[in-house]
């Protein structure tokens, strides 16, 4: 069975029931508010948990340097080595977002708090 033609533009609705307007000559359909970013949504999680990697890396490193040098007395002065490795690879992460997160936050141009992830908050 073929549906009806004519003046049926929906189910039940009417072609000569459907109002409408023109649209002003100036307006081009887009509003200004729709071109204007919203203000930066800081990630507060993520810049703590950069700031506990970076003193975490920090003091690693330190403390492998002592042991290393031999200021601190150690047993196996080869078992310093790891400890210098760790720091750095805890100290280099947070060392880079809180670095993004500084620049954003003086408004440099090319950094955003979006360069930072915020693990989905």
């Amino acid at each position: 069975m073929k549906a009806p033609r004519g003046n049926m533009l929906g189910v039940g609705i009417s072609n000569n029931k459907v109002k409408y307007s023109r649209l002003a000559a100036d307006d081009d359909g887009y509003i200004d508010l729709q071109f204007k970013k919203s203000p930066p949504k800081v990630p507060y999680k993520a810049i703590a948990l950069a700031i506990f990697l970076f003193l975490i890396g920090s003091l690693l490193i330190i403390f492998g340097a002592l042991l290393l040098s031999g200021i601190i007395k150690v047993e196996h002065p080869d078992r310093t080595i790891p400890v210098i490795i760790i720091g750095l690879l805890v100290f280099l992460p947070g060392f880079y977002h809180l670095r993004i997160a500084y620049y954003a936050a003086k408004g440099y141009r090319g950094y955003s708090y979006d360069d930072i992830p915020d693990f989905g908050d």
